[in-house]
């Protein structure tokens, strides 16, 4: 006799089972994460010819684990050829049943740390409770923070009161050299960083982080690269809004290029972050800071015909969702790195690169054309230290040239 699962997927005979009651609820919640009817029809399929080989082998439903998903498969293989799809299939059955508490999770046995990485991750634990540092700068400074104490304690204890100068001068100057100058100015800023937190703790009497080197930057010899307006209004000309995923892409780049956001900030934006009455949207900057910016008219014209005829019918709050199931927001700012990335390319836009940062530093270069003062750009891209706005001193080549004190000597 037939069945039929989800009113929409038809089995030739009704599955059998301790899986057999719950892929009809496994059916609906991959309906519900956006995939298509043909993978939904490929996932029930799988879930009853797995419920059936547990059942040949007296598995019962809380034992089941992805060590019994292997298992099927390669007994599956010996009959019929495997699909490219079909492991995550079932991964993703498992871990339906684990979120439905019918099956244990399970059991992950830590691997155990060693002294040099216990110590770490107790110093990115204190950046995160106690300093409140945005998980990227966490991500950043824990790894070198890690290598420094395994080169000098190797995998024995770390006594940190062993430390000195020559230690850290040493680090700074076989590492150093084979980073690029970003990664070597995070380098030592994680090491002051580390050597700060070790004195506050009590293991270290003298002010090692004073010890670390400076890495040389030459007076700021690199100017922020920007994309052009030009090849800004091309770029959103470029974009087929008549599409879901284009309605979705152009109210991103608008964002990025109108408002200067960080990548991360638009892949994190969430539907409470933007108030329509008050044309506002809340931004959450570096270390969770909040900031209220005004909502351009487009910008948010664009938003509202994404979220209206674009925007996949879910229960995630995040305003951009992917375009592909599972429906969910971006894990991180390379989802959005990537779409500039592809409509960049899709256009031949020679842009100076090929991330999202460069509207950023187009919004900034326009400002300083138009008359802002450095102070007022900062404000604008919200940067926490006067410091980091006066790279776009150096932008506008012309005012500057304005500022150039005539040749004595007069030309010849």
């Amino acid at each position: 006799m037939k069945c039929v699962i989800n009113n929409e997927v038809v089995l030739s005979r009704g599955p059998d089972g301790p899986v057999a009651a719950h892929i009809g609820a496994f059916a609906r919640s991959q309906s519900a994460q956006g995939y298509s009817r043909f993978s939904i029809h490929r996932q029930v399929l799988l879930a009853a010819g797995f419920s059936h080989w547990l059942k040949q082998r007296g598995v019962a439903l809380p034992d089941v684990n992805c060590d019994h998903t292997s298992r099927y498969l390669r007994d599956r293989a010996r009959r019929v050829r495997l699909g490219q799809g079909d492991a995550a299939a079932l991964r993703h059955l498992v871990d339906f049943l684990r979120r439905e508490g019918v099956t244990a999770a399970e059991k992950i046995t830590p691997r155990r740390m060693t002294p040099a990485e216990r110590c770490a991750h107790e110093y990115g634990q204190h950046l995160r409770d106690a300093c409140a540092l945005a998980r990227a700068t966490i991500i950043n400074y824990v790894p070198f923070i890690r290598g420094f104490l395994k080169d000098r304690f190797g995998h024995g204890p770390v006594r940190l009161a062993r430390l000195n100068a020559g230690d850290v001068v040493r680090f700074v100057q076989r590492q150093a050299p084979q980073l690029h100058l970003k990664r070597a100015k995070l380098l030592t800023s994680a090491l002051r960083s580390f050597l700060r937190y070790a004195r506050y703790r009590g293991a270290v009497v003298r002010d090692l982080a004073a010890a670390v080197p400076f890495v040389a930057n030459w007076s700021m010899p690199s100017i922020p690269r920007a994309i052009g307006a030009e090849q800004v209004r091309r770029l959103l000309a470029s974009i087929d809004r008549h599409t879901a995923i284009g309605r979705r892409n152009y109210a991103i780049v608008l964002l990025l290029a109108r408002l200067g956001l960080r990548s991360g900030e638009v892949a994190f934006l969430e539907l409470e972050d933007i108030n329509w009455d008050a044309g506002q949207v809340s931004v959450r900057g570096k270390r969770g800071h909040r900031t209220a910016l005004p909502l351009p008219a487009d910008v948010g014209a664009a938003i509202a015909a994404y979220l209206r005829h674009g925007r996949p019918r879910s229960t995630n709050r995040r305003v951009f969702l992917r375009g592909k199931a599972p429906i969910r927001g971006f894990l991180g700012q390379c989802g959005v790195g990537s779409i500039v990335r592809h409509a960049l390319q899709r256009v031949g836009i020679q842009a100076p690169t090929k991330g999202a940062h460069q509207f950023r530093h187009a919004l900034a270069t326009q400002m300083l054309r138009h008359g802002a003062s450095l102070t007022e750009i900062g404000d604008a891209l919200r940067h926490r230290s006067p410091q980091t706005t006066t790279i776009y001193a150096k932008v506008d080549l012309k005012a500057l040239r304005t500022l150039a004190l005539p040749w004595p000597g007069g030309v010849r």
